[in-house]
């Protein structure tokens, strides 16, 4: 398909998600974050550093082309994944390629340093003003079937989002980008965590042409993991004291283990949960 197809189908998804969008205008300050954890490999390419990929390639790319995730493996066609697209954006993109498909990310309605949704990942790209003019909106977030939709002009979901008594984790609005993300002229600036400060992974996001920031960060001792046990089971809090380096756990702890090969990168994601519940803003 050629380009202009393929902005027909970003348009058409984007008018059938403003029709069925109600409320105010968001407020202009309000900013998309997109999560991921950026001390990963690129793909099933172990040795590859993610951010080292991103850099050659120039564009964030969907699950639809790397294959990779912070939340479900399900991008592939008949997979979860490609059936809520079908249904949020009325089959716009049933017949698209991988690189035409949206980008996700969060709206980042608490203006929060750690971005819209520390669920899937320590560290984010922040976009420009500019892309919420064709980012669509959803809560909750495509998984659910949602039923409440918005666009930039027509959005009430931050209202929905602040009345759930719901996981911190969970109450992300989910935002859909249509249209490339380059990182050269969509993203404000790359998002790290500071565990990466002085690191092979500051080091490789240097090499992207945004500006690079850092939030306050995650951070968990052990003492702390040990009282929630419920929260994802005792397996992922006994799995996270076994890493926990001087009795506590960072992203960059985390990104160690999952490198390492010796646990399951499901496993590692629940203890994630834990440390970005918990472990918020330095808390320790």
């Amino acid at each position: 398909m050629g380009a202009d197809i393929a902005e027909s189908l970003q348009e058409r998804a984007l008018r059938h998600v403003a029709a069925l969008s109600r409320g105010k205008p968001l407020p202009r300050d309000l900013r998309v974050t997109m999560h991921f954890h950026p001390d990963r490999a690129a793909g099933n390419r172990q040795n590859r550093p993610i951010l080292a990929q991103m850099a050659d390639d120039g564009v964030y790319r969907s699950q639809f082309v790397t294959g990779t995730s912070n939340g479900g493996l399900t991008a592939h066609p008949g997979g979860d994944r490609w059936r809520w697209e079908s249904r949020i954006f009325a089959g716009a993109y049933d017949d698209a390629t991988a690189e035409q498909r949206p980008v996700y990310g969060a709206l980042n309605y608490r203006r929060d340093p750690i971005g819209g949704a520390p669920r899937f990942g320590s560290s984010y790209f922040r976009l420009t003003a500019e892309a919420l003019t064709r980012t669509t909106f959803c809560y909750p977030d495509s998984s659910a079937e949602p039923s409440a939709f918005g666009v930039a002009d027509r959005c009430s979901l931050i209202e929905l989002a602040e009345t759930e008594d719901a996981d911190p984790l969970d109450c992300h609005i989910e935002a859909q980008i249509h249209g490339p993300v380059r990182f050269g002229g969509d993203v404000e600036a790359l998002v790290l965590d500071p565990s990466y400060r002085g690191t092979e992974v500051e080091s490789a996001a240097r090499r992207l042409p945004c500006p690079v920031e850092w939030h306050p960060g995650f951070r968990l001792a052990v003492a702390e993991l040990r009282r929630h046990p419920n929260y994802r089971g005792q397996a992922y809090v006994d799995l996270g004291t076994e890493i926990a380096v001087d009795g506590r756990l960072d992203p960059r702890i985390i990104g160690l283990a999952a490198r390492s090969g010796r646990y399951a990168l499901q496993d590692l994601k629940r203890v994630w949960h834990c440390l970005a519940r918990f472990g918020k803003l330095g808390n320790s």
